[in-house]
């Protein structure tokens, strides 16, 4: 089943402030600075904000993204794709170690795949620190890639960029927006680590993509595309 739906710099990048010598009381009452980009933990996220929700991954609502998610008959997702134009981001949530971030690790094994496969792989700095950029090859011809790590509290997000997003970070436009303003549920529980953070269809489209019962009452009729 693919749900597919047109919806209406992160961590490392805070507020800028002027710099100001504050006195002893007033240093006491300064809050500490917020985030401004996202992805954001749950436990951060900015109010007032439509979002998505698919359990581990909350994404915003932005004008011309179709949000595309593949779900098996329960409702779980496997994959989920935002489209905007010819371009395409896959992202994915996993369980990170309270510690220390597993991007630069996630990244070299990332790297090292590809060489194996035959692909050459860049590493290049971008918005949310070091990026990897590849050129694969596809039954279709060539495909550029572009792979963007974001480490949280307990959790990392990856994103893979297509299209012409995935070698001019500019052109990603809307998608930028939506990796920007995506909110991480990543619970209580304790995951191994890397394991990817469930996700699942919110219960009125699972409801949608269940199977409906055939009128003879024998096989169920073919489950519906929503």
């Amino acid at each position: 089943m693919i749900f597919s739906r047109k919806r209406a710099a992160g961590r490392h990048a805070r507020d800028e402030r002027t710099t100001e010598v504050l006195d002893d009381n007033q240093a006491e009452e300064a809050s500490p600075p917020t985030l401004t980009r996202g992805p954001y933990d749950i436990s951060e996220a900015p109010s007032g904000v439509t979002r998505l929700d698919l359990g581990s991954l909350h994404i915003p609502a932005v004008p011309e993204v179709e949000v595309r998610v593949q779900a098996d008959q329960q409702g779980v997702i496997q994959q989920v794709v935002l489209v905007h134009g010819q371009n395409a981001l896959q992202l994915g949530v996993f369980a990170a170690p309270r510690s220390e971030g597993i991007w630069d690790e996630v990244r070299e094994e990332i790297r090292q795949s590809l060489f194996n496969d035959g692909a050459a792989a860049q590493e290049v700095e971008g918005d949310y620190g070091t990026e990897l950029r590849a050129r694969v090859r596809t039954p279709d011809g060539t495909t550029d890639l572009r792979f963007v790590g974001i480490d949280g509290p307990r959790w990392m997000v990856r994103g893979v960029y297509q299209g012409a997003a995935a070698v001019d970070p500019a052109a990603a436009g809307p998608l930028a927006a939506c990796l920007e303003g995506l909110v991480v549920d990543r619970g209580q529980e304790a995951k191994p680590v890397r394991e990817p953070l469930p996700l699942r269809l919110p219960r009125e489209m699972a409801d949608q993509a269940r199977p409906e019962p055939s009128p003879d009452g024998g096989r169920p009729a073919e489950p519906r595309q929503v």
